[in-house]
């Protein structure tokens, strides 16, 4: 490797909006890291249904037009 070249490799603490944090190493300037989900809170490790997404497209159009909108018949 050559010298004087890469990032500084400093430990980092990593922030989850569920309140739940750990400490890594990275390469980030300030050394905090915001996670939106985390191994706390994440459906695969916890086993439990979360809804992250709660207003999508295809809920936007099924409260404008209803469910039944698509099978009108032409």
């Amino acid at each position: 490797m050559k010298r004087d070249i890469h990032p500084e490799y400093v430990e980092t603490q990593v922030s989850c909006t569920c309140g739940a944090s750990f400490t890594t190493r990275s390469t980030i300037d300030n050394g905090t890291i915001r996670a939106d989900v985390c191994s706390e809170c994440h459906p695969f490790y916890t086993g439990k249904q979360k809804i992250l997404d709660t207003g999508g497209r295809v809920a936007r159009f099924e409260a404008r037009f209803g469910k039944a909108a698509g099978s009108a018949s032409k």
